[in-house]
């Protein structure tokens, strides 16, 4: 489904849903069913968080030039939180 603007000449500015491709030129105004004409606006594009912007970045990048790797990431251990589970074996 698609967000689709119009501007009735009397009332103002108002939306409509619809699937793509579907909209008319001219639609009805919900308030007062006076014909309104379509308005195109930007597409309304939602903004990522840093860590998805730089997955996709990576993602992107690695198509064309994957990144080699040369060894296996060396394995980091976290530390409890409780003095108690310092006792228990490790993997």
């Amino acid at each position: 489904m698609a967000t689709y603007a119009y501007r009735c000449p009397d009332c103002g500015p108002f939306e409509v849903r619809l699937p793509i491709g579907t909209a008319e030129a001219v639609a009805d105004c919900p308030a007062c069913r006076s014909p309104a004409r379509r308005v195109f606006t930007a597409p309304s594009l939602a903004r990522l968080s840093p860590a998805m912007s730089a997955a996709l970045t990576r993602a992107e990048k690695s198509q064309e030039a994957p990144e080699v790797v040369t060894r296996a990431p060396e394995r980091r251990w976290r530390t409890p939180q409780h003095p108690a589970l310092s006792r228990l074996p490790r993997p």
